[in-house]
């Protein structure tokens, strides 16, 4: 064995390994984006409606929070039962009330597959932002909102000029985990589509191509060990590197403000 240096990043970079590295990578990023502003979004608004409730709060936020707490391998199952175009409640539902547009086979499309996966990941993960952002509006003293309020704020006037500038640590905390989170994605698109994406490699991230080159399929014995290490050293500094600079420039954010 002789030592190849830059090889294995070389021929990552050409057929046939560079369409799938590129598919993989693109998906990884829909995945950020989605998941960052969606999630981040309701997650915020999950939580200021719990902020203002006068009562049943630790009741919301447990059943906010319960879909974090359950295993991945068990919700990717069930989401799988539900979304069966044969026998699934969809399916059922949308038949009875005569609506074709629900009635898709959600897992099988390949324009569908990658975001209906994204779904059920923002389904499970939700309550995590949710509850961050609720400790950062918790933490927030009284005080401020107080003297706000006295002056004639509205609560749209509180919320956008005082509570949301300083929950810029949780904000941090957020986006930080979502940025890693979505790279490193594995686990949810293993259980549903399989280690080759199913459907026709729709839903292929950049760790499930790193697993799938490293130990195969069970329909393939093709195995590049090189390349599946040049996929992991990539995602490794892309990610360190992607998360150093964001929060470099979040905490930054934070000091400004």
């Amino acid at each position: 064995m002789d030592f190849i240096g830059f090889g294995n990043f070389k021929r990552l970079t050409q057929f046939p390994f560079r369409q799938d590295f590129t598919l993989a990578f693109v998906n990884n990023i829909k995945v950020f984006l989605v998941l960052f502003f969606i999630q981040t979004a309701v997650g915020l608004l999950l939580a200021y409606a719990i902020y203002r409730l006068k009562r049943g709060k630790k009741f919301f936020q447990a059943i906010v929070f319960l879909p974090v707490i359950l295993s991945l391998i068990i919700v990717a199952f069930i989401w799988k039962l539900i979304l069966d175009p044969l026998f699934g409640p969809i399916s059922t539902i949308a038949l009875q009330m005569d609506w074709p547009w629900l009635n898709q086979p959600w897992l099988g499309q390949p324009g569908l597959a990658l975001f209906t996966l994204i779904f059920i990941g923002f389904w499970r993960w939700v309550g995590f932002p949710a509850i961050v952002f609720l400790a950062g509006m918790n933490s927030i003293n009284e005080d401020f909102l107080e003297a706000a309020r006295i002056d004639g704020a509205s609560d749209g006037q509180v919320f956008r000029k005082i509570i949301f500038p300083l929950m810029a640590p949780s904000f941090t905390i957020i986006a930080i985990l979502t940025f890693i989170g979505a790279f490193e994605w594995f686990e949810l698109p293993y259980v549903i589509g399989g280690v080759t994406g199913q459907p026709g490699g729709s839903t292929t991230t950049m760790a499930l191509l790193f697993y799938r080159l490293a130990f195969g399929t069970v329909d393939s014995a093709t195995v590049d060990v090189g390349i599946s290490s040049s996929i992991g050293v990539i995602l490794f500094i892309f990610v360190g590197i992607g998360a150093a600079l964001g929060t470099y420039f979040l905490r930054k954010r934070e000091i400004e403000q």
